[in-house]
């Protein structure tokens, strides 16, 4: 497979090492993976685990947003919340 060769989609156009250069950035951001740079993943496994970690992102913000729904039903625990982190 040529680094140059290119993959059409419509009208534009990618080439290998700018899809390399797109894996090797989400690579990075990570957390499990970032900390291991020098261990060269496959693309696969990059974009399954940038799955992954996008999904328990979305867990996580779904169970701090329900938190903080519980939150404000109750208003002087809110408050006082608010007081402790300031």
């Amino acid at each position: 497979m040529s680094s140059r060769r290119s993959r059409h989609s419509g009208s534009s156009r990618i080439t290998d090492d700018q899809i390399n250069d797109l894996v090797s950035s989400l690579q990075q951001l990570l957390p499990e993976m970032h900390n291991r740079r020098s261990d060269k993943k496959s693309a696969t496994k990059v974009l399954q685990e940038t799955c992954n970690y996008i999904r328990s992102l979305h867990r996580e913000v779904d169970e701090l947003s329900e938190r903080l729904s519980e939150l404000f039903k109750k208003p002087t625990q809110l408050k006082l919340i608010l007081l402790e982190a300031y």
